[in-house]
């Protein structure tokens, strides 16, 4: 089997994945524990799915029980500027590394599909593979972290020391019996960078993360209006957050994405505020075709924007959110408004500071 997988991580590179291991789907005994803690908490907030189908999460083993071995790959995404320097110009949406090109999850599947039918014909059919990417109920990260691939960082996700946080997940299960890879160890030592940068205090103590308070939830899989406590931290963030993975010092050691479609395109590099405000339904969908934000639709995209143009301070904006004041979305009618009163706040206090009379 040794020289199986030496040809089977060459293949997984030859498609285009940066990093292969392999471990065993019962590989992961500490993730019932931790599941069970997030969940009775009730830090996965609105994403029932994940108490629904914990019994999966918790045992990967019970998702596919004829499966002997789980082949996990790493695809690096390393963007080529700094994903912070959004932040400093509030005028403009900040979106998460991930989606400011194609849909991970296609691209990765399909390679995935590819490596899996190269492992079926090179056994002569005999084995049987499922591929995942993120939409099914696998512990993606501690099985990548059992596999070698990475360890998870204070802030939750894989950290690599060869691809530092920037990479994707996939992983494909497989009826062979295929030597494994020794998991790795953690490599955070005392740095909390991670942990201190978090806007709204995501991480009730290193290693745990409550997604109630996180903005890539708040702004992907939340819906329904922001708390209003939490509204004001989101600042330009329109679509999830990099703040965690973009201090973690083992960045340094990461590699540029291969794959061109990976690649920031010009115009979600922090696109203006005032112009993605005026999208509609079908505007939006011609603009994010084939991008992942386009799966949050338009009303909770437009949510997160004008929560960013009520904390960009520039009043000349009023004119972009009170277009939205009676948008038939409520949601949507109380961001807009929550926007135009923090604004109008801000022009008062500039009014009161250039006349004092």
């Amino acid at each position: 089997m040794d020289a199986l997988k030496q040809k089977l991580v060459a293949q997984a590179q030859a498609e285009g994945f940066d990093l292969a291991r392999i471990c065993r789907p019962w590989d992961v005994p500490q993730v019932p524990d931790r599941l069970e803690t997030f969940l009775r908490e009730g830090r996965h907030g609105q994403m029932g799915w994940l108490a629904e189908r914990s019994h999966w999460r918790s045992d990967p083993s019970a998702l596919w029980p004829e499966a002997r071995s789980v082949i996990m790959l790493g695809e690096s995404y390393t963007p080529e500027h700094d994903p912070l320097a959004v932040l400093k110009r509030p005028r403009e949406g900040a979106i998460s590394v991930y989606a400011q090109n194609k849909d991970y999850h296609d691209l990765v599947k399909k390679r995935l599909k590819r490596l899996a039918r190269w492992l079926i014909a090179e056994t002569s059919g005999a084995t049987e593979v499922k591929v995942f990417v993120d939409t099914a109920p696998v512990p993606e990260k501690p099985l990548g972290a059992a596999a070698g691939l990475g360890w998870q960082g204070k802030h939750t996700n894989l950290v690599s020391r060869d691809l530092g946080s920037w990479f994707f997940i996939g992983s494909i299960f497989t009826t062979l019996e295929i030597d494994v890879d020794a998991g790795e160890v953690d490599h955070c030592g005392s740095c909390r960078a991670c942990l201190d940068i978090c806007p709204t205090g995501a991480f009730p103590a290193p290693y745990q993360l409550d997604a109630r308070r996180c903005i890539s939830y708040l702004t992907i899989e939340h819906h329904g209006p922001v708390a209003p406590e939490l509204r004001a931290l989101l600042g330009n963030r329109i679509y999830g957050c990099d703040d965690c993975l973009a201090v973690c010092p083992w960045n340094k050691f990461a590699q540029e994405a291969r794959e061109v479609r990976y690649h920031a395109r010009a115009d979600l590099l922090g696109p203006p505020l005032a112009e993605l405000a005026e999208l509609d339904d079908t505007s939006f969908r011609a603009k994010f075709s084939g991008s992942p934000i386009k799966r949050i639709g338009i009303a909770r995209f437009l949510r997160n924007v004008l929560y960013a143009i009520g904390n960009s301070g520039d009043a000349g904006l009023i004119p972009a959110a009170e277009r939205h004041c009676d948008a038939g979305d409520p949601t949507v009618a109380d961001a807009a408004r929550w926007a135009v009163q923090r604004l109008k706040n801000v022009e008062n206090r500039m009014d009161r500071f250039q006349d004092p009379a």
